[in-house]
């Protein structure tokens, strides 16, 4: 998982990216579509077409790192394209990778009583 410090914003690109981009090209992605800056030390998410692969871009202060991950079954969750670029906490960035929905995620059991 990427160590993520607090105060550290998620950045969701809505819609579909090219997932044949590399980090420079998605760099300047976020630079000029999103006019952020990608050196900042946010995260930048990114999904392809299918919705079964997304990248994550990040800038740790010493270098820029892309991470990569495919689901073998299932999509990943995503805002509409008409929200534009959407933020959500790095708890909801959790969910998202491992495929929960990140919008409402339910318990799936609660104790109702102690002991």
């Amino acid at each position: 998982m990427i160590p993520i410090a607090s105060g550290v914003r998620v950045w969701i690109a809505t819609g579909h990216t090219d997932m044949r981009r590399g980090m420079n090209s998605l760099a300047l992605l976020v630079q000029e579509a999103f006019t952020r800056d990608p050196h900042g030390g946010d995260l930048y998410v990114f999904r392809g077409k299918s919705g079964k692969l997304i990248k994550i871009l990040w800038h740790d202060g010493l270098g820029m790192s892309l991470y990569a991950k495919r689901l073998e079954r299932g999509r990943f969750l995503w805002p509409s394209s008409a929200d534009g670029v959407v933020t959500i906490t790095p708890a909801q960035l959790g969910y998202l990778l491992e495929g929960i929905d990140w919008r409402m995620p339910q318990h799936t059991w609660r104790p109702q009583a102690a002991g």
